[in-house]
Formats: structure tokens, C-alpha cells, sequence
């Protein structure tokens, strides 16, 4: 027994000391190679996926081991997305303090339907940079309205705004290139801008080549759009670019006003993604007329004008 209480602790102090020696036998560098490697963390991607994707790039010796030590120092949750140089030859803690210092391209997440004034701002808030940036992209994408192509891009956090204006301007085109024109009698202008009305106007990929339909009706008719979201574009103000709309905007004297001039407004309102450029290329043949959305933001279309009024008093008028 006396035997047994001597040895318990010995034996532990031993699994405690090989412990400690394993886990800095394994903070070492992998290799003497000062060669630095691009290192890319996507965002939404867990801690410990990190030190997985490390440890299969070469860049740490045991995952495990890069899981205790972020864990234990409590650094788990502020290694930041982005892409970092790292060289082969640096230790777990440098490779973690490196990681820690700020990736050196930056990821920017541009969701669809804003106005290029709002990408500017989601590039000057994603970049760290100031006003200057945000009036440089403002003039490089003048013009460029609707071929801002919404996606998730990776840049440099120096990368000037003309460079990323032509990044996102060339990821339209090969997003679009393959497009069928068939559909629609629209010339290639005339569908970005009723993608870009289609873009503000809808909620689902189920509803926009309906809208579009309905959209395509009033236009072959001569009938005015009636669309919020344009006048939204002609009144809006950097306080809010999308207002809620009073009755005086909606006398507003302006081209995008298409509850007062008739046929698709000047130019895009908003930069589309690829769902609601696809309805605008071939947009769904209906009876309908009209579409409300509840609050809710389940579509109701209508066939007829009292229909539409019925739906209006059924589900807004509450």
C-alpha cells in the first residue's frame, strides 16, 4: 500500500513531464526552410480547422499541440480570415503570433443589390482605409453602376480602389459571358437594369424570373414600372440610400421616377448578382400584372388591378 501512494505521484509527475516535453517538442519549426508560404484562412473557419490546414501545409509539426496552446492562452477566437505569409522554418508561437498580427490581404464580403456608394463604404470599413479611399473608388466606378459584381473578394489591405473596381467589373463579365440573350428582347443595357430593379424588388431566386415576367408585361405595354426601389435610388441620401418612400417622392421629378415616366429608368439602381440577371435574361411568362410583398415577405401577385387592391388591404392594410 505504502508502495502504491509513493508510486501514484512519481508516476504522475512523469506523465506531467512527458506531456511538457512532447507539446514543446511539437512547438517546434517543421523544417529550416525560411521560405515563406501564402497561408489562406476563409472566413467562418474554426480554430481548429486552422491548425489542421497548417499542419497539412507544413507549417506546424502537430495540430493538437497548436489546439492546446490557443486554447490555453485563450486565442482560439481572435486569429482573424485573410491570407498571411509564413515560413516553415518559424515555431508554433510565431506562427501564432503572426496570425495574431492581422492577415496581409483582407477578405470583403459585397452582398447583392447595393449601390456602388454602399461597396465603397464596405471596401473603406473591410480595408481600414479613410474617406480618400472610399472618393477614389466613387470616381474609378463611376458609370459602372450594375457590373459591380457582388461576391467575396480577397485583396491587399493597400490595394488601390481602381484595382479592386476592376476586379469586381472583370468577375462580371466572366459571370456573364456565357449568358443566353434568347430570352428577352431587351439589348444587353436594358437587362442590367431590369436585373438591378429585380434585385431590390425581390426576396427569392423562385420569384425573380416571375417579377421579371410581370415587369416585362408593363413594359411592352407602355405601362410605368410603379417600382419603389427606383425612386428609392433617385431620393436616397448617404443617412439612408433605400428610405421609405412618402408621397412626395413619388412626384419626384427624376427619370428614375417610374411611377412618373414610363419604361425602365437611365441606368442600374443597384448591382445585381447572377439570380437576378438570369429572371432579367429570361424572364417567366404570366397573366400577372401586379406583386405585393406581406410583412412576412411572402410575394402576392395579382392579375388584375382589384386583385392587387384586395391583396394591399388583405396583408399591408393592418
Amino acid at each position: 500500500m505504502l508502495k502504491k501512494l509513493i508510486l501514484l505521484p512519481l508516476l504522475a509527475t512523469l506523465i506531467v513531464a512527458l506531456g511538457i516535453f512532447w507539446f514543446y517538442s511539437n512547438t517546434k519549426a517543421p523544417s529550416n526552410d525560411s521560405k515563406f508560404s501564402d497561408f489562406l484562412i476563409t472566413k467562418g473557419t474554426s480554430a481548429m480547422q486552422v491548425g489542421n490546414n497548417l499542419y497539412k501545409a507544413g507549417l506546424i509539426k502537430s495540430p493538437l499541440a497548436y489546439k492546446i496552446y490557443i486554447q490555453f492562452t485563450g486565442k482560439s477566437g481572435k486569429i482573424p480570415a485573410g491570407e498571411f505569409r509564413i515560413a516553415s522554418n518559424m515555431n508554433l508561437f510565431q506562427v501564432v503570433e503572426s496570425l495574431l498580427k492581422g492577415p496581409i490581404e483582407l477578405w470583403v464580403t459585397v452582398p447583392e443589390g447595393l449601390r456602388r456608394e454602399e461597396i465603397a463604404a464596405k471596401f473603406t470599413a473591410g480595408l481600414d482605409r479613410d474617406q480618400t479611399f472610399t472618393d477614389e473608388f466613387l470616381v474609378a466606378s463611376k458609370g459602372k453602376e450594375g457590373t459591380l459584381f457582388p461576391d467575396t473578394y480577397l485583396f491587399p489591405k493597400d490595394a488601390s480602389a481602381s484595382a479592386i473596381v476592376a476586379k469586381m467589373t472583370s468577375t462580371f463579365k466572366s459571370k456573364t459571358a456565357s449568358l443566353d440573350s434568347s430570352g428577352s428582347p431587351l439589348s444587353f443595357q436594358e437587362k442590367l437594369i431590369l436585373a438591378s430593379i429585380i434585385e431590390r424588388e425581390t426576396k427569392t431566386d423562385e420569384e425573380r424570373p416571375i417579377v421579371a415576367g410581370v415587369l416585362m408585361n408593363r413594359l411592352n405595354i407602355g405601362m410605368a414600372l410603379q417600382v419603389d426601389a427606383a425612386v428609392q435610388y433617385a431620393v436616397g441620401t448617404p443617412k439612408n440610400w433605400w428610405p421609405i418612400l412618402t408621397r412626395d417622392d413619388l412626384t419626384s421629378v427624376s427619370k428614375f421616377n417610374t411611377y412618373k415616366y414610363a419604361g425602365l429608368p437611365p441606368s442600374p439602381i443597384a448591382n445585381p448578382g447572377i439570380s437576378s440577371i438570369k429572371a432579367a435574361y429570361a424572364p417567366k411568362d404570366s397573366d400577372y400584372w401586379y406583386y405585393i410583398h406581406d410583412p412576412k415577405g411572402l410575394i402576392h401577385y395579382a392579375k388584375t388591378l382589384s386583385e392587387h387592391n384586395a391583396n394591399v388591404s388583405k396583408y399591408l392594410e393592418k
